[in-house]
């Protein structure tokens, strides 16, 4: 096994979890870090980082949830000796629009990373099919119906499991993809109505979407327990995805793994035998 630390942030994660699994496959040293795991890091408690970052060649990371640190913790991977950052990063980085505050997070990430020292590799990817199974989504659909402010305009959710394989790819390249934008999408666009008749055919239970206005979702979320402020950012990607900003599919996947990107009724169909939505 090779010596080189390669450090997965947010390990514990839905992307995280699985890229570090798959380094351990290819034989590399892993070192697993988040906020609930055994190895602590926190982007908001700097004194996490340099420890973490001891012995370590490469990072896996995604933006940290506000704005700012990620540019005082490359300057500490950089000192270091950190040589490769790969970023995950979602598409329409940068072009939602001034009047947009969705994203602010992952434009501030990727322009630290892009004017860093770092070999770096930037991954935009589209939503989760996964948000569906085990993220934001799959609570609602467990009820019977998933209400959002998604039209008719289709998204290319992307298997996280592709978006995995990708990191790994990248992360185990030895730099061919530096200073490289992949641009990550599934096979096919679906509308939210596609995707949620696809997952109940698939797991045999009726399910229904239901659309809503941004501000109904917005008061939706707040009830839940989520601060106002980050319902908004939520309720703006929405807005964002109807210009069809993002719903465009991409050959990226395909040129960094060599086959197409799982489709969506693959994934409903492993995650509806894993039993993902019959409720406990």
């Amino acid at each position: 096994m090779s010596k080189d630390i390669h450090l997965v942030l947010g390990a514990t994660g839905t992307t995280g979890r699985r890229v570090a699994a798959r380094l351990r496959l290819h034989g590399a040293a892993v070192r697993a870090a988040s906020r609930s795991s055994q190895v602590r890091f926190d982007w908001s408690d700097p004194d996490t980082w340099g420890p973490i970052l001891q012995d370590a060649v490469a990072v896996y990371a995604v933006p940290p949830p506000v704005p700012g640190p990620m540019n005082a913790f490359i300057a500490q991977a950089e000192s270091a000796g950190v040589h490769q950052l790969v970023l995950l990063s979602g598409r329409g980085t940068g072009d939602w629009g001034s009047d947009s505050s969705f994203g602010l997070d992952m434009q501030s990430a990727e322009e630290a990373v892009r004017g860093s020292l770092l070999n770096w590799t930037i991954l935009r990817a589209s939503n989760f099919a996964q948000n569906f199974s085990e993220g934001i989504w799959h609570a609602p659909l467990l009820t019977g119906e998933l209400a959002l402010p998604a039209g008719t305009v289709p998204e290319p959710f992307i298997d996280v499991e592709d978006v995995a394989d990708a990191a790994v790819a990248v992360m185990t390249a030895r730099g061919r993809h530096s200073g490289r934008i992949y641009e990550l999408s599934g096979p096919h666009a679906l509308t939210f109505t596609e995707a949620v008749k696809v997952i109940s055919m698939a797991c045999g239970k009726p399910l229904a979407y239901r659309q809503i206005t941004p501000a109904q979702y917005t008061a939706a979320l707040v009830e839940q327990g989520l601060d106002t402020h980050e319902a908004d950012q939520l309720a703006e990607m929405f807005v964002g995805m109807e210009s069809g900003l993002i719903a465009e599919t991409t050959a990226d996947v395909a040129a960094l793994l060599g086959r197409s990107p799982r489709t969506f009724a693959e994934f409903a169909a492993h995650a509806a035998a894993a039993g993902a939505w019959h409720a406990q």
